[in-house]
């Protein structure tokens, strides 16, 4: 029984780890996923000739950088 118990604070370290790691891919996968919307509707604007979506996106864009 000593033995699992020695092992434990080392699986919840890499289970912490792995925590964090899968949080960090998820939000990084959900601002790109959220820069090429706005990239979308930027492009959207444009073509239509509307400045003020144009320029409201183009800072939410640059707040994502």
């Amino acid at each position: 029984m000593k033995k699992y118990m020695l092992n434990a604070p080392k699986q919840a370290g890499l289970d912490a780890m792995y925590s964090l790691f899968a949080e960090m891919v998820l939000e990084e996968s959900i601002r790109k996923f959220r820069k090429e919307q706005l990239q979308k509707k930027i492009d959207h604007s444009l073509e239509h000739g509307d400045k003020e979506a144009f320029l409201k996106l183009t800072t939410e864009l640059k707040m994502l950088a």
